[in-house]
Order: structure tokens, then sequence, then C-alpha cells
């Protein structure tokens, strides 16, 4: 199915050479064969730095939604911003919902108009497309470079390569700055075959992601997809496939192009945006992935991360062990102190049961999985038990074409429930289950929680993430899971679905104000909408206390600031701080926020005996008191940027890791501020809240350039040398550490 080599190769006759025969067969050193890369090519195109090695990239457009757009302007706005310099697209696909916070998600809302207006934007107003699906129909073209607020920010498929990121990156860009990172790793992922009937993009996406999340094959890479199986996927394909390479923790992506993307953006009306790209005879890989598609079986990942994955038939030979090892995972990872009950329950007659289905959002809600669906259920009653389907198209042009074909009302006639486009369900914002309910999604990821659910109010529902055309199937049997190549006479997926693209909808809502700034253009802010609060600059000494210490293996940025119900507030730094990891440690928030309250008294007052006794003797005029955040490996998952400023707004001034899970929140952490340290052995150094790290000299070191700072671990009143690491921090990085944040650093 999935063969992975983890050593540098060659591309050369349809085949691959280790890198130890290219001398023989006459192809140059790997450093001259990576220019044949697609990567290469779009990454030389964009780069302003005069090598390679390090790159700056400026971007040809960018995208954010509407729990991160208005801190993003917000950021540029207080550090000089008075246009956007590139196509600035602001969806409203997240709040778009007005069920929590009162008038807050709308408020956000006319904010984002006005600042389309004010500054030169492109705002699509609420339900009328997914920002993804927007960015692949009107902006993602071969060869360009697309940079976004959102993690699944992937539009490879379409030759582009996109970045997803937290918000201050694209504020850099917004600045006329630049996206500072080394040349990253390039995976080719080889393609061979065609899929079978019934297998859709998300089982081969859930088989790529479970064969490279746990070893970091592709982390930070740029996965490159050609090879003779492509021509036989449909754009939809592709891109439902492209969408989810975020979830191996890759970089971006990128894909070979040929005659279905340039007919199909002839459909879109951009047929003059196509161009051949391929990978050069001789092009040097630094690890390849070869997939053989007429192997991938229907998928089922199950709770709680899209690695968790097996096929469907091996899910159902083996229910009652996995289920358990579900049970199990969930009493740890929610930290419940009541065991719910077990999902073993849900089998009857040897059959698992599910209570609900969903079909949404940039993976799911796509015209071809929607087609495949209401294929698959034409002529057939979900039935009126426990379990019910929700369809989400991804854009108001696929609805409008599905609902002229008759798609929508073969879906609804089978007792489908057909909703806006909106990405609720990704993230925990729409059709949350019922207590102890199991739901089958074709969307992005099935974290804790993202079915929306609060433990800590008693209240467990689960996740599995499968394709649509195994959800319409298992909506088919009355909600007995069931894989899509389980049913007789299974539509096969054709390379080419027909499809008829009208932006109708789009032209009579979108404000498309791209180039066009009016700077008498006022503001307008909402009650909720906040000013980020005054960030200090790094002191000469600084005196942790750990606030939080995580020792899962992993820890996303969901249970660093959780998703759902939180996004209203996210337009409030203040008052969005206050679920910081409320799901994972309760605590955190009280104790950040009294180290926090003792560092503004020492600013104010430095001789007041709090102080005093908080420095335990330390200099109060040269010695800042911060919080510290230790985790094992923080920050998988989404782009929020909140992640990491959540922790500043209450006084937080490092990370302490094994590893970073991903390139963007590390970014975050700095961006915000924060030391992202790492030390080996962290594990062993059995750090618990209360803790305390004092790191004398840390500004000089910082300024000084060190990967190396020696400091002192303080535990139960014993004191032991410890070290902590920054490797390859660049020099702006030090010195947006130094000056306490992105926005001071820009301001000075």
């Amino acid at each position: 199915m999935l063969n992975s080599k983890r050593e540098g190769v060659y591309y050369k006759n349809g085949a691959f050479l280790p890198a130890r025969e290219g001398p023989a067969a006459g192809l140059p050193a790997p450093e001259e064969a990576k220019k044949g890369t697609m990567a290469y090519a779009i990454l030389s195109k964009h780069n302003t730095a005069r090598g390679m090695e390090e790159l700056a990239i400026r971007f040809d457009a960018m995208a954010s939604h509407d729990i991160t757009y208005v801190g993003i302007i917000q950021t540029a706005r207080a550090s000089g911003m008075t246009e956007f310099p590139v196509p600035y697209v602001l969806t409203n696909c997240h709040n778009s919902l007005c069920a929590v916070g009162g008038t807050i998600n709308e408020d956000d809302h006319v904010f984002g108009l006005s600042a389309a207006k004010k500054y030169g934007g492109e705002f699509v107003p609420a339900h009328q497309s997914v920002i993804h699906s927007y960015m692949r129909e009107r902006y993602a073209a071969p060869g360009k470079m697309i940079l976004g607020s959102d993690s699944h920010t992937r539009y490879g498929a379409y030759g582009t390569m996109a970045i997803g990121e937290g918000g201050p990156e694209l504020a850099r860009q917004l600045l006329k700055k630049t996206y500072n990172i080394a040349y990253p790793k390039v995976i080719a992922i080889y393609l061979t075959g065609a899929p079978r009937p019934g297998v859709g993009p998300q089982d081969v996406a859930l088989a790529l992601v479970k064969a490279t999340f746990q070893q970091g094959v592709v982390k930070n890479a740029v996965m490159e997809f050609f090879g003779p199986g492509v021509k036989s996927l449909s754009m939809d394909y592709r891109s439902g496939i492209d969408v989810m390479t975020t979830e191996t923790t890759c970089l971006s992506s990128v894909w070979e192009t040929d005659d279905i993307l340039r007919d199909h953006l002839t459909v879109l009306g951009r047929g003059d945006a196509y161009q051949r790209q391929a990978p050069a005879e001789g092009a040097y890989y630094d690890g390849v992935i070869e997939v053989a598609l007429d192997r991938i079986e229907p998928m089922i990942a199950l709770p709680f991360h899209p690695s968790n994955a097996y096929t469907i038939r091996e899910f159902k030979a083996n229910l009652d062990e996995l289920l358990h090892q579900v049970d199990e995972d969930a009493v740890r990872q929610l930290g419940l102190k009541h065991r719910p009950a077990s999902l073993r329950e849900k089998i009857v007659d040897g059959k698992f049961r599910v209570d609900q289905g969903v079909i949404a959002g940039c993976s799911g809600g796509t015209y071809q999985n929607i087609v495949r669906a209401a294929q698959i259920l034409d002529g057939h009653a979900i039935g009126s038990d426990e379990f019910w389907l929700s369809v989400y198209p991804t854009s108001q042009p696929v609805n409008l074409e599905l609902t002229r074909k008759g798609y929508i009302a073969s879906l609804m006639a089978a007792g489908a429930s057909i909703r806006s486009c909106f990405c609720g369900p990704c993230f925990g914002a729409g059709d949350v289950p019922a207590n102890g309910a199991f739901s089958i999604r074709h969307s992005t990821r099935n974290f804790p929680n993202r079915e929306g659910s609060k433990p800590s109010d008693g209240q467990v529902s689960y996740v599995a993430l499968m394709d649509a055309r195994s959800i319409a199937a298992t909506a088919r049997n009355g909600g007995v899971l069931t894989g899509a190549d389980e049913l007789p006479e299974i539509p096969a997926d054709p390379a080419v679905e027909p499809f008829a693209y009208d932006d109708t909808p789009y032209k009579a809502r979108v404000y498309f104000g791209v180039g066009k700034p009016d700077p008498a253009q006022e503001l307008v802010f909402g009650p909720n909408i906040a000013d980020w609060p005054e960030q200090v600059a790094l002191p000469e000494n600084l005196l942790l206390t750990v606030c939080s210490a995580i020792y899962d293996p992993v820890t996303t940025t969901d249970e660093l600031i959780p998703s759902g119900e939180t996004s209203s507030y996210r337009s409030n730094p203040i008052k969005l701080s206050e679920f910081a990891l409320s799901r994972k440690d309760p605590q955190y928030v009280p104790r950040a926020k009294q180290v926090l309250a003792v560092e503004r008294l020492r600013r104010a007052d430095p001789d007041a005996p709090e102080v005093r006794q908080a420095l335990m003797g330390h200099d109060p005029a040269a010695t800042g008191l911060g919080s510290l955040v230790m985790a094992l490996k923080p920050g998988d998952g989404s782009a929020r940027e909140q992640a990491a400023s959540c922790q500043r707004v209450l006084g937080g001034a490092a990370n302490l890791a094994a590893e970073y899970a991903t390139k963007r929140y590390r970014s975050n952490v700095v961006n915000w501020g924060m030391l992202p340290f790492i030390a080996e052995g962290v594990k062993d150094w059995d750090i618990q809240p209360g803790d305390k790290l004092y790191i004398p000299g840390v500004r000089a070191a910082v300024d000084g350039g060190a990967e190396e700072i020696d400091a002192t671990l303080i535990q139960h009143g014993a004191e032991k040398h410890v070290t902590l690491k920054l490797p390859g921090m660049t020099r702006e990085e030090r010195d947006i550490v130094l000056a306490g944040c992105l926005i001071n650093y820009y301001a000075k």
C-alpha cells in the first residue's frame, strides 16, 4: 500500500535511485539535482534572499477567516500598516453562527468588511464559502505561493505551494516583510495505480497520515506528489488528499500539473493561469513514499488523532480490542475522573452502530464527494432511529451546481440535513453529538473535543474520520458502520467529474476591493474587539514559575487553547486567555495570573515585600518574573497563534519542550516574545507546577547568539544546574524576543 524510503534518492526514468548510485548514473551532486524539484522552482521564484539556504519568501496572496483576521489586522495596524500590499482574502466560515457571545461574531464580520474597504482586501461574507474552497476556486494556480492563517492552507493539487501559519507571519507580509525559513527537505510522494470503487480521497489521506505522522517522516518538509497515478484522480480527489497533508506535520505540498488541472481552471474561468509543472529528470529528493492507490482500502481514524487509522475491514475484525483502547485513551487524554460508558456497548450483534455522520468542509464538502454520497443514498432512507447525517457543501457555487443537478434533492429525500458553507463541524462549533455518541466525519481532524463536547461538564462524545463514500454507505445501512466497498455496484470516481461553475453568488455578495484601499474608511469596532495588551521587553535575568507541566507524547493546539465555543472570543485577547489550557490543566490560568500580578507589582514597586519574597533574593530591578509551560512535544494541529499569545497575555515568558511538533507553533511562541527552549532529557526532570527556573544573564545570552544557556532548576527548595537550548534561532527571532513580541519589534 505505502512504501517509505527515508534516504536521499534521484528520480530518473520513472524510478528512484539511491543517492549513492547517482554518480555512476551520471547524475549531479544532490545540491545541484534538488533544483529539479517543483518545490525548488517555486521557492526560488519567491525567495528574496541572495541564496537558497535561508529563504526570505514573499507570497502572491493571503487568506484568513473570521477567528484570525481581526487579530492579524490589529497586529499589523499597531505595527504601522497602512494598506494590504498583497491580495488578502477575509472569509467568514468559522464564526458564521451567532449562537455564542451575543453579537460578537457578527461584530467581527463588520470589522472585517470595514478593514477590507480601508486597506484594500477581498471580503467573503458568512455562508458563502469555506476559506480553502474559495482560495482554490479563485486564487490557486501553478507556481504560486499562498499564505493562510489556518493550518489546512494547502492548494498543492493546483500546483500552488501554500503554507498555514500563525497570525504574526501574515502580519509580517502585511508589513512588507518576509517569511524566513531554512530551505526545507522535499519528499517525493509517488502515486501509482488508480483507486478502487468505494475508496475516496480521505481513505488515501488517512493511510498517508498513518504512515508518516508518528515517526515524523515528513515533518516540516514539502511533500511533492507525482507519478502515473495522478492522472486517475480528479481535482476534488487530489485536493481531498492534499488538504490532509497538514496532519503529517509537513510544511507544504505541491503536485505535478496536467490537462485535468488545465481543463478545471478553464471551467473556473482561469485557464490562462495554467502552466505545466513536473519534476525534472534526475531531480533529487530527501526521501520517497510510494503510494499504490489500487491497494488502498476504506479507512477509519479512531479518536483522538487522524493517525490512529485502520482499514474499516481491520477495525470491524477487532472491534472489542480497538474500542477498548479508545475507552482507555478517552480517560487518559480527557483527564476524566469518572469512566464513561464503554464504546463497546455500541457493538450490537457483532456490528458497530454509530450515531451521526457529517460530510463537511474543505476536505469533505467538495462537489465530487457529495455527488458520490448522493448516488450511494439515492432511493434509500437513513431511517428514523438515532443515526443522523449532515452535509455541508463547501461553497455556494458548489451548492448551486449540486442543486441544479438534483443531488441536494436526492440527499434531502434520503433524510440528510443540508447545511450552509461553514467549517463548524471541523472544530466543534456545529452538529455536536449527544453525550456518549460516536460521530463519523469527512472533515480534517478528530482531536479531543473537536466534536464540541465539554468533558469538564460531564460530557463526552467521539469523532472518527472516514470518507464521504463510507459515511454514505453507513447512513444507507441505518448507522451500522459500513465501508463503501461493501456495497454492490458502488460507483467509481472518474478522473473528470462533470461540473459547471457559476460564481454568480460571489458576484452578488463578495466585496472585491483588492488594490483599492480607502484610507478615509473608519474601522468598525464591536464591544468585544480589543487591542493586544502591552508586552514588555526581555529582562536582564528571568525567574520562571512552571504553571503547567504536560507529559503527554504530543500536546495539540486545541489543548493549549480550545476550539469551538472559544472562537467567539478570538478578537479579545484578555477574555480569550481565560480559556488557556482550560481542558488540559484548569489551574493553569489562576497560577499564571498569580505570577503576572507579582510581575506587574515588581515593575510598579520593586521594593514591595511580595516582590522580594517572590524573587528569592534576586535583584528586583534586573530580574523579571514570568510563567512557563512545559510540554514534551507541543503544537500539533492548528496554526492559531492564540495557542501562544494567550500564554503571553497571562505573563508567559517561555515554553520548555523536548521538541516542538510543528514549525508554525514554535514561530508563534517566538513572535509573541516567548523563548522556545528545548532540553535533552527534560522528561526525566520531573518538572511540576510551582517549580522554578532561574536564568541569569538571559538577555545578554539571547542577544549574543547563545544556543545553550545555563539555568538553575529549583524544586522543593533544592537547586540543580540544567542546560536550556535555543537551536536554530535566527538573528531576527532573537530580536523579536528581546523586544517582547513582534508588535514591539516593528513599532520600535
